[in-house]
């Protein structure tokens, strides 16, 4: 979307991605809400407490390191639209629908991780909201092909959806797999999800080197 644009799409447009970014905000605020400590505990008790708050430490750090994920492809998205209407704006309500229970099945996480059904529920929410923003993606790729947009434009625009659509797809890839894995083994799904560490960090190199290409 071109910054410089008044028109009431890209008006429209900005309303979307303030709403977003305030869902995403709220959502990830919402995370730290079950790291807290009881007050007037004695050494013993507020070193256990500390032990204790370690899996809702690492849940928030997971949790709170995806959504910043989603929320850097779901602006990209946004930015590669002129507008957000029909079924685009349907999938793009429904996926921040589920950004905004991503707190519950972490709570779920950090309470019960050696619970097979509460690591394969935080794996189904994750690929829900992947699902959702690929959906949505797909849906203005196909609104934008029918559009007068510029050739230019419509180069560059390929060129972001091949990243967001391999950086999406990759995160779907793994969660499912620990799906099945969660009921074997939830610790051996928890530990698979790590793998998404370096994938994401050669990914986003690969991204910043297309984008480098495209300025250029």
């Amino acid at each position: 979307m071109n910054a410089s644009e008044d028109g009431p799409d890209a008006r429209n447009l900005a309303r979307l991605i303030a709403l977003s970014d305030g869902i995403f905000a709220i959502a990830m605020t919402l995370l730290v809400l079950d790291i807290h400590v009881t007050g007037d505990l004695e050494t013993a008790g507020f070193h256990r407490m500390l032990h204790e708050l370690l899996p809702h430490i690492g849940a928030y750090a997971l949790s709170f390191a995806i959504l910043a994920g989603f929320w850097r492809d779901h602006r990209r998205i946004l930015q590669l639209a002129h507008r957000v209407e029909g079924l685009s704006l349907r999938l793009e309500l429904a996926g921040l629908g589920a950004i905004a229970l991503l707190p519950f099945p972490t709570t779920l996480l950090s309470e019960y991780a050696s619970r097979p059904l509460a690591v394969a529920l935080y794996a189904a929410t994750v690929i829900v909201i992947d699902l959702l923003q690929l959906a949505v993606l797909h849906t203005l790729r196909r609104e934008r092909r029918t559009s007068a947009a510029r050739a230019d434009g419509v180069a560059e625009a390929r060129s972001g959806d091949r990243d967001i659509v391999m950086d999406l797809t990759v995160t779907v890839a793994v969660f499912g797999a620990t799906v099945p894995i969660a009921f074997a083994s939830p610790r051996a799904a928890l530990w698979t999800w790590l793998a998404l560490i370096p994938i994401k960090f050669a990914l986003g190199r690969r991204a910043h080197a297309h984008r480098q290409r495209n300025a250029h």
